[in-house]
């Protein structure tokens, strides 16, 4: 089963569509979008599917990926309708091809994995870099309107203090980490963007995503909140490897999504928008009792190995403040408690 074949997400689509608007200028339009199969990018699918569906409009949405079977797995029958492309893309590559033009691009194509960051910290950095250069040349080139970038709060660093980062504001980095890897991948592609904006006249805006959940992460997603997610939904104990203290801004992959959209067409270029939803920072220990509740399993403390330690985000606050984005129009439909209450809800049907 889909999870696009679920009452509730189809529900929970709809409360989203009710506050973007701005979804009538795609109206005949096409927007390419990367890592079309992940947690966040999938949700943007999902959601245009629904408004085609609903609105009678006619958005082309050119999802871009590896291999068909990644998006027949995620899509299903879905990838049969006529405004669904399937277009090959590999961000770790730099020959590839895409011959296709699009009005807009959604760059989420990018390796998020704990364990895949420690273990090829290269391919990470590079795969940001030179995938986003690729992207940005092609809307150089095709005369694409708009690019989003898909950066993350780990551009930020660590900083003192429980205060959420606002966007101008960075805290400590560790050049000499290969685990931050990401975030100096993230950081170079960032001020790639506004380099081409400056230089080749190439529309971008870029987001900020907190830690994001929901019924759309894979199976494999060893990240916290997609993990715990699914043990909670086959009835299994959760494990917490830290004292949970950590405070994070957790956002449903379905407000993030919106987001994601609502910068897409009403951002101002080449500026930065956190998403955070201000009714879910929270700690992870806070995450693990509301996914133990949903769930009515058990949450357990145990200490880490040295080897999941060298995964661990460094950064013991990384909550973010969302005026710049709220000044949007934009607002997150979906709490801590419910959004996790659904994920968990959906995952029982699905897996």
């Amino acid at each position: 089963m889909n999870v696009y074949d679920t009452k509730q997400w189809i529900k929970d689509i709809d409360t989203v569509i009710g506050i973007l608007p701005e979804l009538e200028e795609m109206a005949g339009k096409s927007i390419l979008i990367t890592g079309a199969t992940g947690l966040i990018c999938s949700s943007v699918v999902d959601i245009l599917f629904r408004y085609n569906d609903t609105h009678g409009q006619k958005i082309h949405i050119l999802a871009a990926g590896r291999w068909i079977e990644e998006m027949t797995a995620r899509f299903g029958e879905q990838i049969n309708r006529p405004d669904f492309t399937f277009v090959v893309y590999d961000a770790s590559k730099t020959d590839n091809t895409i011959d296709v033009k699009t009005d807009y691009i959604l760059h989420g194509a990018s390796n998020a994995s704990p364990d895949m960051i420690v273990k090829e910290p290269v391919e990470t950095m590079m795969s940001n870099f030179l995938g986003m250069k690729y992207l940005l040349d092609y809307a150089k080139d095709s005369g694409t309107k708009r690019i989003l970038y898909i950066s993350s709060s780990e551009v930020y660093g660590a900083k003192p203090g429980n205060e959420p980062f606002k966007e101008g504001e960075y805290g400590y980095i560790d050049l000499l980490k290969a685990r931050n890897s990401y975030s100096i991948g993230k950081c170079a592609a960032e001020t790639m963007c506004v380099s081409y904006a400056d230089e080749y006249g190439v529309e971008s805006v870029i987001v900020r995503p907190g830690h994001i959940y929901g019924p759309t992460a894979s199976p494999h997603d060893v990240r916290v909140g997609s993990a715990w997610a699914y043990a909670v939904a086959k009835g299994e104990k959760l494990i917490m490897k830290s004292d949970g203290s950590q405070i994070r801004s957790y956002v449903y992959s379905l407000d993030c999504a919106s987001a994601m959209l609502k910068v897409l067409l009403a951002g101002e270029n080449c500026h930065a928008y956190n998403i955070s939803n201000p009714d879910s920072i929270i700690t992870i220990k806070e995450l693990g009792e509301l996914l133990s509740k949903a769930g009515s399993v058990e949450l357990k403390m145990e200490l880490p190995t040295e080897a999941e330690k060298k995964g661990f985000n460094p950064m013991s606050n990384s909550s973010l403040e969302a005026k710049s984005l709220l000044a949007l129009g934009w607002r997150g439909c979906f709490d801590a408690a419910t959004g996790l209450k659904h994920t968990v809800e959906i995952l029982k049907e699905i897996i």
